[in-house]
Order: C-alpha cells, then structure tokens, then sequence
C-alpha cells in the first residue's frame, strides 16, 4: 500500500445504532450523508480550538481532499440544501 498521507482515513466509533439511523435520516433530509456532516463538524472544532498545528493539518487536509475530488471528477452538490 501506498504512504498514509495518500488516502482518507477510515475509523470505527461506537454509537448506539438507532442514533446512528437517526443521524442518517436528518443528513438525507439535509440532503448530504453522515460523512459530509462528520466532517463539517470535525472542520468547525478544528477552526474553534485548533493551535497552529491543528490549522495547518486542516489545510493540508484540505488540499488532499480537494486533490481527491479533482481526480474522481468532484463531490455532488447538496441540492436539497440550495432548494432551502
């Protein structure tokens, strides 16, 4: 396999079911999923409590991510929200 830094992180937490069926009911309402919220969330703690470090892993996190959504032809607009 490739360098760590080549591809997003995937990582288990333990939360009880139906509020993880929850949380996927209100994003589908949102119109997004739970990993776009997820990382929404992780993004605002990140700006709010972050140090310098933390700011700067954020951004080169978000120029990996960026590169990843360039190469597989972007991240599908959240039209449910633009309809709001």
């Amino acid at each position: 396999m490739g360098d760590s830094a080549d591809h997003t992180h995937h990582t288990r937490f333990r939360i009880p079911r139906v509020m993880w069926e929850a949380y996927g009911r209100v994003a589908e309402r949102l119109g997004t999923d739970r990993s776009a919220l997820l990382l929404d969330h992780v993004r605002a703690d990140i700006r709010e409590y972050g140090d310098e470090r933390d700011l700067a892993d954020l951004e080169a996190a978000e120029q990996e991510l960026a590169e990843r959504r360039a190469r597989k032809g972007g991240r599908p607009r959240r039209s449910a929200q633009a309809d709001s």
